[in-house]
């Protein structure tokens, strides 16, 4: 009986160890992934914007987009 109790509550760690590795990783590569995918949008608001300057929200905006990925990863990362 005292065995399993202990063998019970191993599992119960792995499986909380196994949910912290994988929000973790979830954080991790939505910033990964913001990252890859923020770098071609600030070059091309940035071009966009040199041609003309009025369209510098627009250019904000699209450049701020990606980010909600990373909310999403922090979502992930506090729900498991």
């Amino acid at each position: 009986m005292i065995a399993s109790g202990v063998q019970a509550e191993a599992n119960e760690l792995t499986v909380e160890a196994y949910a912290k590795i994988g929000a973790g990783f979830a954080l991790g590569l939505a910033g990964i992934g913001t990252g890859l995918s923020q770098g071609p949008i600030g070059a091309a608001a940035v071009g966009m914007i040199a041609e003309d300057s009025s369209k510098f929200v627009n250019g904000l905006i699209f450049t701020a987009l990606p980010e909600t990925i990373v909310l999403f990863g922090f979502l992930a990362l506090f729900l498991l």
